[in-house]
């Protein structure tokens, strides 16, 4: 989700793809998952229902250097860092929850390094890149986004689109060593699964595969777990800049386009439009949306970064149903955001902080290990 259009655009057509993708693993509206007895420094809340959200949300704020838990009531019930504390985070780019919804993993894209928070103690667990600088070499990362955190049998995986760096890395928590890359350092061009240009997105996809987001190609890639391209799904070309595509319940891809106005749009694996949202003026105008997720109820949920605020539209009537934030006004007073730039569903019935089981992610996938 990187703030700045500094890299060129290229012209691209709809492609046709080769095959399709499972749906992922999501709970439905209202569903009770899993989940163990939080730990003691926790008073956790009951989660009530909601006809647009089913669960609570995790809001990546940014401009604000912090994190917050919202429900779909709209009441903050956790938040990084405590009111009246420093924050240790700068420009928190992406949030999403860990396996086992005990910890908080995060890209501080501006400031190049990515961080792993635990949930409970609110305490910066793990770190890796150099704050501020930008670097190619072991230990150094320039422009991260998307970080995700896998629990693997021979122990956690993090991946991460290093934009600048045009690649994708796989890093071993314990050793911080990368122990695989998808792309070439520092070579630009549109040759997946060799290069690629751009890359904002590494989400997971079934069978420990990937869908990486190219923004100069404008397009999204489908990797399987041995780094072979799928298929690739070219978005349309009166849209540019792409952040972050992946998978709908119904394995379809979404991705947000982050203009002014935004775009979101879905397609399926074969290129085909299925809906589009592009409101040009009004309250339903987006202002760099960064991303997108389709929800088990058919809602989407998305970060409209530089509106501040978070919102939840109905495919259905194209209205907004939802909104946490005040449009166009920065703030950080229960209620205002500002610029949200990732998040992350926390599902009724999970307690966050506790060890609970590896399944309920909206990116969870059998085997992944998400």
């Amino acid at each position: 989700m990187t703030r700045g259009i500094w890299m060129a655009m290229f012209t691209v057509s709809l492609a046709t793809t080769i095959t399709a993708c499972g749906p992922r693993h999501a709970l439905h509206s209202g569903q009770r998952a899993d989940s163990t007895k939080p730990p003691s420094s926790i008073a956790w809340h009951a989660t009530k229902a909601s006809p647009f959200l089913p669960g609570d949300v995790l809001i990546a704020d940014a401009g604000s250097n912090r994190i917050l838990l919202v429900t779909p009531q709209k009441k903050i019930v956790w938040q990084y860092p405590k009111p009246g504390q420093p924050s240790r985070l700068h420009d928190d780019d992406d949030v999403f929850f860990g396996p086992h919804f005990d910890e908080i993993i995060t890209n501080q894209e501006g400031y190049n390094v990515v961080s792993i928070l635990n949930f409970a103690s609110r305490k910066i667990v793990w770190n890796y890149g150099h704050a501020g600088v930008a670097g190619s070499r072991p230990g150094y990362l320039n422009t991260p986004d998307d970080a995700f955190l896998y629990a693997k049998p021979s122990g956690d995986v993090i991946t991460l689109a290093d934009i600048k760096n045009q690649r994708i890395l796989f890093i071993a928590r314990k050793s911080k060593k990368i122990i695989k890359q998808y792309g070439e350092t520092g070579v630009m061009a549109i040759d997946p699964p060799n290069t690629y240009s751009a890359p904002n997105g590494d989400f997971p996809a079934p069978h420990n595969g990937m869908l990486v987001t190219q923004i100069n190609a404008n397009d999204a890639v489908l990797l399987n777990a041995k780094n072979q391209v799928q298929y690739t799904v070219h978005f349309p070309s009166q849209f540019y800049y792409p952040s972050d595509a992946n998978f709908t319940p119904h394995g379809n891809i979404i991705v947000a386009f982050y203009t002014n106005p935004g775009a979101v749009v879905e397609m399926s694996p074969t290129g085909k439009v299925l809906w589009t949202y592009h409101v040009q003026h009004g309250a339903g105008k987006l202002n760099q949306p960064s991303l997108a997720v389709k929800l088990s109820n058919g809602m989407v949920l998305l970060n409209d970064d530089h509106n501040d605020r978070v919102i939840v539209i109905n495919p259905k009537t194209q209205r907004i149903v939802w909104q946490y934030g005040h449009t166009g006004v920065p703030g950080t007073a229960p209620g205002y955001l500002n610029i949200p730039d990732g998040l992350d569903l926390l599902p009724i019935g999970v307690i966050p902080g506790g060890k609970n089981p590896i399944r309920h992610h909206l990116w969870n996938y059998a085997g992944d290990g998400l």
